[in-house]
């Protein structure tokens, strides 16, 4: 491997120069990545909540509901936009400068969500101004991802890049938790009407101090030291995403099912479905549904955290094959408890189904990261994760709010969920453990060997 330093005292070797330089960059992708997701699950439960109500009246309270959850499905169809200009742009250009960038579009997107007419107020258009900001969201999250992942593992030293990579998957339940706290908060100063009235826009219009506060923090930290090397031997690929599927479309696909096997999982929560069921379906109140989201969401942080530093130990196939077997778990004893309609057996079914969704989710940045070659790495991360994301959880809370609409009950929503979980882990022992592979662009040859069992793939 060079010697030599890349810019800003980075060295190729994938890490840091300093504890404090490491440190900032754990700070900022969790804190980055928390606001991303504050904003995205603040519409998602909101669309479980009241969107039906406030933009799908006309078409009654199921078919409205059913519409509300097409609008949170429908941002996943713009995710690998989002991907694929991220992934083009942080492979040619840099990691960092997309990330701001993203994070601004979510920021504004979700602001002015806040300042929407409702339909009574304007008819037709205001369902059409929510679903272009929903896409506007969508996009910004699509390329949000890639761009925290990379700048985590790639600053990593080799033996920890599972508990580096964990620091932008903690953000997603921290997000969560933050969103569900502050609607809980609204929804118990801002009760029955005033909370149609009022209170919804309240969590959309806080967006904007967190836009500041994750601008100030993302532009201090330094570019991720592969790409400074990168940019230094102006080795950017001219098209890294003709070249991603071209070479890589095999790994790409199995990629993107890995995460479907969680995202629909999870999305029983993040998607705002399990809140809309627990308020309309077994008459818990608002409050006592989002608290008890609140504390499955501080579980699925715990072991997110640990699922990705565990890896660095056992390894990031094992951690995964052990987290599927834990959220299949997970998925058996969800409605038994949830529907007792008792709001403490509603926490613990939430809390126990966290336990398998963290095991599946914190290892990933890194197992991503390690499967794909420098040069392209952040179109494979971010298009494998927009993929899995649509088959996984785009429409997930549509199909079991469909399903249950259908049956009368959750049977058959229990069978879905454990068939994507299934999915999930077939799709991960078809990948050899790449735990510690050398990322920098001087070790493309061996990133390029297949890192799929029986599969050929050539260096690009």
């Amino acid at each position: 491997m060079s010697s030599h330093t890349a810019p800003g005292g980075l060295t190729p070797t994938g890490t840091i120069s300093s504890a404090g330089d490491r440190r900032r960059v754990v700070f900022a992708t969790v804190i980055g990545t928390t606001i991303e997701w504050y904003d995205f699950f603040t519409y998602a439960t909101m669309a479980g909540l009241v969107f039906g109500t406030l933009f799908f009246e006309p078409a009654g309270a199921g078919v409205g509901t059913l519409l509300s959850f097409v609008t949170v499905g429908l941002s996943f169809l713009f995710r690998p936009l989002g991907a694929f200009l991220a992934g083009h742009f942080g492979d040619r250009v840099g990691r960092r400068q997309v990330l701001v960038v993203t994070l601004f579009g979510m920021g504004v997107a979700t602001a002015l969500i806040g300042v929407l007419p409702t339909f009574a107020a304007a008819g037709i258009v205001a369902p059409i101004l929510l679903i272009l900001l929903r896409v506007l969201q969508g996009v910004s999250a699509g390329g949000e991802w890639g761009g925290a992942v990379l700048m985590a593992v790639e600053h990593a030293p080799r033996d920890k890049r599972g508990a580096f990579g964990a620091a932008p998957q903690v953000g997603v339940p921290l997000g969560l938790l933050l969103s569900s706290a502050v609607i809980a908060i609204v929804s118990a100063l801002a009760p029955g009407d005033a909370f149609l009235e009022w209170g919804w826009r309240v969590p959309f219009l806080l967006s904007v101090v967190l836009i500041v506060v994750g601008y100030w923090i993302r532009r201090s930290v330094e570019e991720s030291p592969v790409f400074a090397e990168i940019a230094e031997r102006s080795a950017q690929t001219k098209t890294p995403i003709v070249v991603l599927f071209r070479t890589y479309g095999v790994v790409v696909v199995l990629a993107a099912l890995v995460f479907a096997g969680n995202n629909a999982v999870g999305y029983m929560t993040t998607g705002g479905w399990i809140q809309g069921y627990g308020a309309n379906a077994l008459g818990l109140t608002r409050p006592e549904v989002l608290w008890s989201v609140a504390v499955g969401a501080v579980i699925w942080l715990v072991l997110t955290w640990f699922g990705g530093t565990i890896s660095d130990r056992i390894g990031r196939r094992r951690t995964y094959v052990i987290g599927w077997l834990l959220q299949a778990a997970g998925v058996l004893s969800l409605f038994p408890l949830v529907n007792t309609g008792n709001v403490v057996l509603f926490a613990l079914g939430l809390s126990i189904l966290s336990v398998g969704l963290g095991l599946t989710y914190g290892p990933q940045s890194s197992f991503y990261a390690e499967m794909f070659p420098a040069s392209v790495r952040f179109s494979g991360v971010s298009i494998s994760y927009a993929i899995g994301a649509i088959c996984g959880g785009a429409f997930a809370p549509l199909v079991a709010e469909a399903l249950f609409q259908a049956t009368g009950g959750t049977t058959a929503v229990m069978w879905y969920l454990l068939a994507m979980t299934i999915v999930g882990l077939l799709a991960t022992l078809a990948f050899r453990n790449r735990a510690g592979i050398p990322l920098g662009i001087d070790h493309e040859a061996e990133q390029a060997k297949t890192p799929l069992y029986g599969v050929g793939v050539t260096e690009a």
